[in-house]
């Protein structure tokens, strides 16, 4: 099955800084929307850009819907941070540029939905507009133009609440009508567990977890019992309260129910544990491990 985006050994070097990526390697398959997750310079913009065509690798490769990210160009949309728009131009001037740059693939009918559910004038100047107003524009550019594959980062944050809400059911919406794969970065880790069925942690430049989140949830397992000896298990995180001991680790057997209380973790827990603790091993499901059926 081809993939959506797939990495092997991507690294990426800016001057004598610390690589922003380093020896990446997973897969995205498709159909897929993934919660891209990590901290400040983390390297997932890098990721994004280098998905886009905008950037090229400084080691390895990485690969669009089968092919590199130059000729899956017409077959990919980006929302970058900075949400870049011709300022002088015209709300109906920046969607008649969509239309007029992807013949034959533009959907008018869903840019202008977007665009209208925001109540913008269509004669309106983007320089005018708000950061969020702004947003709404270019995700109404990348819907319109119908990808495979849509990269967003950081889509939603200047939008309010509601807007938020709206705009991601259009999302999910729109990927589940057209299967598009989705990868998108951002910070709201709960408002991710509700949309996204996949995950990739970028921490340091490295990928620390990937693959299905159900996968991974499951991998996962909160112990709370007395202080004991955790083995056979991969801890990820541990602490003791008195003489009570909570840790979340990969169960690498079964777990005595006679001696713990078990829980599945939530993401924004699970995620939260492997940020605190980067000496923590790294999990790829099966469903990311690109060496799985190659």
């Amino acid at each position: 099955m081809t993939s959506a985006l797939e990495a092997r050994g991507l690294t990426k070097q800016y001057g004598r800084r610390a690589a922003a990526l380093r020896d990446c390697a997973f897969r995205l398959p498709t159909g897929r929307i993934c919660a891209l997750v990590g901290p400040n310079g983390a390297g997932k913009s890098t990721l994004l850009a280098l998905a886009a065509g905008l950037l090229r690798p400084t080691g390895g490769t990485v690969r669009v819907l089968g092919t590199d990210p130059a000729s899956a160009r017409e077959k990919v949309a980006y929302v970058a941070q900075d949400k870049p728009l011709y300022p002088q131009l015209t709300v109906a001037e920046t969607l008649r540029m969509g239309r007029e740059l992807n013949p034959g693939r533009w959907d008018a009918d869903t840019a202008d939905r977007i665009v209208a559910a925001g109540k913008l004038d269509p004669s309106a100047r983007v320089r005018t507009l708000s950061g969020g107003q702004r947003t709404r524009v270019a995700l109404a550019l990348a819907l319109g133009k119908r990808p495979e594959l849509l990269l967003l980062d950081e889509p939603m944050a200047d939008l309010d609440p509601l807007a938020r809400h709206q705009l991601m059911g259009t999302l999910m919406a729109d990927a589940a009508e057209r299967g598009t794969s989705v990868v998108m970065s951002s910070h709201i880790l709960g408002e991710l567990e509700g949309a996204c069925d996949f995950l990739l942690l970028v921490d340091g430049g490295r990928v620390r977890l990937g693959g299905a989140i159900d996968d991974i949830l499951g991998a996962h397992t909160l112990l709370t019992g007395p202080v004991a000896d955790l083995a056979p298990h991969t801890v990820v995180e541990s602490r003791v309260t008195g003489r009570q001991l909570t840790a979340l680790v990969r169960h690498d057997g079964p777990v005595d129910p006679t001696s713990w209380h078990t829980t599945e973790p939530s993401l924004e827990e699970l995620v939260l544990a492997h940020l605190r603790s980067p000496e923590a091993p790294a999990l790829l499901t099966p469903s990311a491990d690109r060496t799985v059926g190659a």
